[in-house]
């Protein structure tokens, strides 16, 4: 991950960010991803309005690849877990939805990727404006 301070996370650059540095609040558009695999998203200041917010980070055990259905639910139960404390609502309660990107198997085994990354969106698909971190939403 980049050194970025709190204040530049929300202001990621409007081009295509590295997914791979990522974090906390930093905003960005849906993006059109591979087989299982995102390579680049459409970064945009969080003032704009945009379709999502980086809500959480975290990374999982070290160990094999558990594969794809135990990373998959791992990633969930993590991101629920964290929901609350980042957005400030519970989960049942909230006006928004959350998607967690995850190591594939390559980049478990080729590069030792572990991090999860969490990401809040509104479940009605409209847009955010200004970062949902604290917001009760």
């Amino acid at each position: 991950m980049s050194d970025r301070g709190e204040s530049e996370a929300t202001e990621l650059a409007p081009d295509p960010a590295d997914p791979f540095e990522l974090q906390v609040g930093d905003c960005f558009d849906d993006t059109a991803m591979g087989v299982n695999e995102v390579t680049e998203v459409p970064g945009l200041p969080c003032s704009t309005p945009h379709d999502n917010e980086v809500f959480a980070l975290f990374d999982l055990p070290s160990g094999r690849f558990p594969g794809d259905e135990a990373i998959d639910a791992m990633a969930g139960q993590g991101c629920y877990e964290r929901f609350e404390a980042a957005i400030g609502r519970r989960y049942e309660e909230s006006e928004l939805a959350f998607v967690s990107m995850y190591p594939t198997e390559g980049s478990w085994t080729q590069i030792g990727d572990r991090e999860v990354v969490c990401i809040a969106y509104d479940m009605g698909y409209a847009k955010l404006v200004g970062s949902v971190l604290g917001s009760g939403r």
